[in-house]
């Protein structure tokens, strides 16, 4: 008589010989529809900034999720949208050159906002993409009820069908959720699950649509933007936070220079930062200042935290407020703000 097959050890060899896989995948999307905070809770560590102000993200961030089967390199995009700036015309193409690059497409459409104008146009874009697999992902599901999370599943299927393709995926996930306990399985794959976030099951459904490679990325690296710029946008992030609403996004910040202090102990190590934030009128400067400084203290006490959390020494974060005037319009202000 034959011996029972082990049937879980059968399925374990299975998983353990599978082939490893690696590559890109975008989240793309209106304005504000929560790619940024995605991509942060994937990866588990803050390497996108966000704000509920739309045009947030300027670069493409990529942030580096390491599993046993698989390495997602998650490249965060700017919103598409129509431009009214040089700026706004350069994050377009930035968006579209992106999509032209990456294994997968993630759209994400907020489960509280009704599917308008502006995600039909994404989608109509995206049903040319014909080759490249595409996940409609329903973000901020902890802001609606059932109900309404399942008439906004059933609105992004339907459009799909009126375009003439078919999503790869449906999932609905909720970044805050995750954030509060409903995180990943100890086996290092996605948890998600009734009730959680699904952030992890999300991961899990991307694996197999990449390419079969092995890492692209060392193991414990999170994303490969470089220090100052990622610096630069926590300082970003801090500044919008302040005066989200009195300014709109004319601001951006330049890292002019990262030192460690000289004549320091070797175990009590100081990074001496040195920042300047553009603003585009001599009106916004008091503004970001603030009444006796305090807002720009305030901008450099939060974001300092952040900083030291990244880059993991104390630092000391020298700021200055500056004027590039209509630097979103400017073609040399853009390329010297690294646009």
């Amino acid at each position: 008589m034959s011996a029972r097959p082990n049937t879980e050890a059968a399925a374990q060899q299975a998983e353990n010989t599978a082939p490893h896989r690696a590559g890109f995948a975008c989240f793309v999307g209106r304005p504000n529809a929560g790619k940024s905070t995605l991509t942060n809770a994937l990866v588990g560590q803050k390497v996108a900034i966000t704000s509920n102000r739309p045009q947030t993200t300027r670069h493409t961030v990529r942030g580096i999720v390491h599993r046993d089967d698989a390495q997602l390199i998650l490249v965060d995009t700017p919103g598409l949208h129509k431009p009214r700036t040089l700026l706004g015309e350069r994050l377009n193409d930035v968006v579209r050159t992106t999509w032209a690059e990456v294994d997968v497409i993630g759209f994400c459409l907020p489960a509280d906002q009704k599917l308008g104008p502006g995600d039909k146009y994404i989608v109509k874009e995206l049903a040319g993409i014909k080759k490249t697999p595409k996940i409609a992902i329903i973000t901020k599901t902890d802001l609606v009820e059932s109900k309404a999370l399942a008439e906004q599943l059933l609105a992004v299927s339907a459009l799909a069908d009126e375009l003439g393709f078919e999503w790869a995926e449906i999932i609905p996930v909720s970044a805050v959720k995750e954030e509060q306990g409903a995180g990943r399985s100890p086996s290092g794959k996605g948890g998600g699950g009734r009730g959680a976030g699904q952030v992890g099951l999300l991961a899990d459904l991307i694996a197999p649509l990449l390419p079969e490679s092995p890492p692209l990325y060392p193991e414990g690296d999170l994303t490969d933007e470089p220090e100052m710029v990622m610096v630069a946008e926590l300082i970003r992030e801090a500044a919008l936070e302040g005066v989200r609403d009195e300014l709109p996004h004319s601001i951006a910040v330049v890292v002019e220079e990262m030192l460690p202090r000289e004549d320091r102990p070797a175990d009590k190590p100081l990074l001496d930062i040195h920042a300047n934030v553009y603003i585009e009128r001599p009106s916004q400067k008091g503004i970001i200042i603030g009444p006796k400084g305090q807002r720009l203290k305030d901008v450099g006490t939060k974001s300092r935290k952040h900083i030291e959390a990244l880059l993991g020494t104390p630092v000391f974060l020298d700021l200055h407020v500056k004027v590039a005037k209509d630097w979103q319009r400017d073609p040399k202000q853009l390329r010297k703000l690294g646009f």
